[in-house]
């Protein structure tokens, strides 16, 4: 037994420097590995630090998405208002040149149907006065002298017996009454225009008197 145990203590001390340089090698071989090869435990937290970054990522995107769509429904909603507002006012404009030229239809409308009969008066009054003796004794007056009588007034007084300034300027009120309502026409004009004052007046300038007054009846 001494000699076995002998041989092999010969055998371990002529061995040992290689198989200490081998162990030396795999331990440090061991470490290497167990450093590049990550523990569990180690990979679960990157993993959860990483989950935590996406959420707050995604929570970011989400409120600044949130606030950029308010911004844009904003600016949206100010533009449409605008838009409504613009489209009121030209619809404004629009009610008011239509009805201004319904009032200018119906003034050009009314205006040829007076003039249709003024001329309608003055082709009668034509028609049926006797002609004018100027230079005749007793010729009548020019009564268009007159403000407010024109050349129709003038043949429609002729023919209710009025050519002078004489009998204008003895009109009482009671006579312009009467030739106001013969004339509905012209209402109220004769007063309006002064006529009998006028006709005094003219009366004088021409014949050098003072025409007579009537009685008041």
């Amino acid at each position: 037994m001494s000699a076995s145990i002998l041989a092999a203590g010969a055998h371990d001390s002529s061995s040992s420097p290689s198989a200490r340089i081998q162990s030396t090698v795999k331990n440090r071989d061991a470490r290497a590995i167990s450093r590049t090869i990550p523990l569990p435990h180690v990979v679960n937290g990157l993993s959860f630090l990483a989950l935590i970054v996406l959420a707050i990522g995604i929570v970011v995107a989400y409120r600044v998405g949130v606030v950029r769509g308010s911004r844009d429904g904003e600016a949206d909603g100010a533009r449409l208002r605008r838009e409504i507002a613009d489209l009121a006012a030209e619809s404004w404009q629009m009610r008011e040149l239509a009805e201004d030229r319904r009032r200018l239809l119906r003034a050009i409308a009314d205006s040829r149907d007076e003039t249709a009969n003024y001329r309608q008066l003055l082709i009668d009054l034509e028609n049926n006065a006797p002609p004018l003796l100027l230079d005749s004794p007793g010729a009548p007056d020019d009564t268009k002298l007159i403000v407010g009588i024109g050349a129709v007034l003038e043949r429609m007084l002729q023919q209710l017996g009025i050519n002078s300034y004489r009998q204008i300027a003895r009109w009482t009120d009671r006579d312009i009454d009467e030739f106001n309502a013969r004339l509905p026409d012209f209402p109220g004009r004769i007063r309006r225009d002064a006529w009998v004052t006028q006709a005094r007046a003219l009366h004088q300038s021409k014949y050098g008197e003072v025409p007579p007054s009537r009685e008041r009846g």
